[in-house]
């Protein structure tokens, strides 16, 4: 059974700094198989693509509304991707969800970011 995993969200005032976390875990996961994103989705909105990264960190791709601003990065002998997140704004807030694609997908549960004004 494979898991992700994901830590590091919380409250924070517009222009402050998280980095969320997401840790994979389970006896078929390997994350050289796999390409990892992240999504979004925020309170009476469809979740959106926010950044994704390939399995062996050459390309990274981010929203436009993100870009310049957020940070995906991996590490794949510990299974775990990063998210960092600077200048944060309000509309920033939402679940942030970790996404595992290859032969199969894996979803997280999510962690709540609050950005406040």
């Amino acid at each position: 059974q494979v898991q992700l995993v994901e830590s590091g969200g919380g409250s924070v005032q517009a222009g402050g700094s998280l980095r969320l976390t997401c840790a994979a875990s389970g006896r078929t996961f390997s994350s050289y198989a796999y390409a990892m994103q992240w999504n979004r989705q925020a309170p009476g909105k469809e979740r959106e693509f926010v950044a994704s990264i390939n399995w062996n960190s050459n390309n990274t791709y981010y929203s436009d509304s993100v870009k310049g601003r957020f940070t995906l990065s991996r590490d794949n002998a510990k299974d775990t991707v990063y998210l960092q997140m600077n200048s944060l704004k309000p509309e920033d807030t939402a679940v942030y969800y970790c996404n595992a694609r290859g032969l199969r997908e894996y979803w997280g549960r999510g962690t709540q970011v609050t950005v406040s004004s």
